[in-house]
């Protein structure tokens, strides 16, 4: 058995390591290290309570609009306010504005330029590969970042800045839109749809949408030039189908909020079934956490250093849900909402790499659409946000969807203090470490059985892998 350390695998967000036992080329486990401790929840201990829409967003300069949200969330259940809506409205365009980018980001700039590695010279899709996507010099930087940029604008429009807006309220939004705004609103939604259809998908966002089954997806990609197309080519000659599974088990609290229910439903997918969503079945198992305390519910839970546990090798906590392992993320928010194309194509090959990056893919062409219905609806004379007093002694959980997955927050209040404060973030969810019952978590079972050449370094698939899973660690350890 031989040992090796493969990482930092992020570019932009804290840092990753996977420690790989392999054995005659191949991984015979994994383990998952998130070796930062940051302490956002102790911080927050004795504030006032409205003072985490503040700090709370500070976690992650890529998804600080998710993690305002999921903040405003718990203040509103404590509150009891409703949002008005051009306040739901506005929360959903800000939300998704932050969701699309990422999706944009990681495939453009952490996942396709791996198939430019040297190491797939003479694929028969290399030469096109690395003319588009190879880091610095592909192509397809100069198209994304400035359409991602001219898109970011609604951040500046609805939120005033990104990242860390303080737009986000219990209540609604801090930031109403004028009528000229709303035009404004409108004509950079309508450019970002000209570019996802120009190079993304080669084709209109109703057509991607409305892929049904993969024979669907196979007629669909012939003739096309689109970058998802490219992709789809790559990874059926890499095999990327069938690689990556790790339990199946997938968790969703439920994107963007409509007048009735969310675009994306809420639930869990287990066993080929959908299940009603229950949060009192989440618990935080540290056992194998350089953290204090035992396994609790999140709103119990809390975050005490121990940095010389035995046993412990991560800064990560392993969320459970009914005691099972579960992957969260733009794949099982698709499995749960029930999108026919990904249920079928995890049906065939389980979850997979494939199927994660389609997933992301398939979100843009999904909700771009949606964004622009909500724009229409915004009425710039009626309210934008609700306004009343946080009580002295309550408890409030806010769950949202971001890029990554789920994000909860559990807050208590006492004597008009912060009490508690946990957060469980998607990444924690996919990166977690083994549980007390030695239960790997998603992404360790998910690697466990790869090939691993040691001539490889890292070991492709296994890059491929990790990146699937979009990994951020500065939420995980917050």
């Amino acid at each position: 058995m031989t040992t090796r350390l493969v990482g930092p695998f992020n570019r932009v967000e804290g840092d990753l390591e996977v420690r790989l036992e392999t054995e005659g080329g191949q991984v015979k486990a994994a383990y998952v290290n998130s070796p930062l401790y940051r302490g956002f929840e102790p911080m927050l201990s004795g504030k006032a309570p409205g003072d985490a829409l503040v700090i709370v967003p500070r976690i992650c300069g890529i998804c600080s609009v998710a993690q305002s949200a999921a903040s405003a969330s718990a203040l509103r259940a404590l509150s009891g306010l409703a949002l008005p809506d051009n306040g739901r409205l506005a929360h959903n365009l800000v939300s998704a504005c932050e969701n699309l980018a990422d999706h944009l980001s990681h495939f453009y700039l952490f996942f396709m330029p791996d198939f430019a590695r040297d190491g797939y010279t003479g694929r028969p899709w290399f030469e096109r590969v690395a003319k588009r996507f190879k880091a610095s010099s592909g192509s397809a930087t100069a198209d994304v970042l400035p359409a991602r940029a001219e898109f970011m604008h609604l951040m500046g429009l609805m939120a005033g800045k990104w990242p860390h807006t303080l737009s986000l309220q219990p209540g609604g939004t801090a930031r109403p839109l004028e009528q000229a705004e709303c035009l404004q609103l409108t004509a950079l939604l309508r450019a970002f749809r000209r570019f996802l259809e120009r190079h993304v998908f080669d084709d209109s966002l109703e057509s991607v949408g409305g892929l049904a089954s993969l024979s669907d997806l196979a007629a669909w990609r012939q003739n096309r030039h689109g970058d998802l197309a490219l992709f789809l080519e790559a990874a059926e000659d890499l095999g990327l189908d069938r690689i990556g599974r790790a339990t199946d088990v997938f968790l969703s609290y439920g994107a963007y909020e409509e007048a009735h229910g969310h675009l994306f439903a809420s639930g869990l997918w287990r066993a080929a079934q959908g299940h009603p969503l229950e949060p009192d079945a989440i618990v935080e198992d540290l056992s194998h956490a350089w953290l204090a305390g035992d396994t609790s519910s999140p709103a119990q839970g809390q975050t005490l250093p121990l940095a010389d546990k035995p046993e412990a090798y991560t800064w990560c906590k392993a969320p459970r849900y009914n005691g099972g392992v579960a992957e969260t993320g733009a794949l099982a928010r698709q499995m749960v909402a029930g999108h026919p194309l990904i249920r079928e194509l995890v049906k065939t090959h389980g979850g997979s790499v494939t199927a994660r990056v389609l997933a992301r893919l398939l979100e843009l062409a999904l909700v771009l659409p949606r964004m622009e219905a909500w724009a229409r609806q915004l009425e710039p004379k009626a309210p934008w946000c609700h306004h009343g007093d946080l009580p002295d002694d309550a408890s409030g959980t806010g769950l949202v969807e971001a890029a990554r997955g789920s994000l909860g927050h559990w807050l208590t209040v006492k004597h008009g203090r912060i009490a508690n404060y946990q957060i469980i973030a998607p990444t924690t969810w996919n990166f977690s470490p083994r549980d007390e019952q030695g239960t790997p978590g998603a992404l360790e079972q998910a690697l466990a059985g790869l090939p691993a050449p040691e001539a490889e370094e890292p070991p492709l698939l296994v890059q491929h892998v990790v990146r699937s899973f979009d990994p951020c660690m500065v939420c995980t350890v917050h």
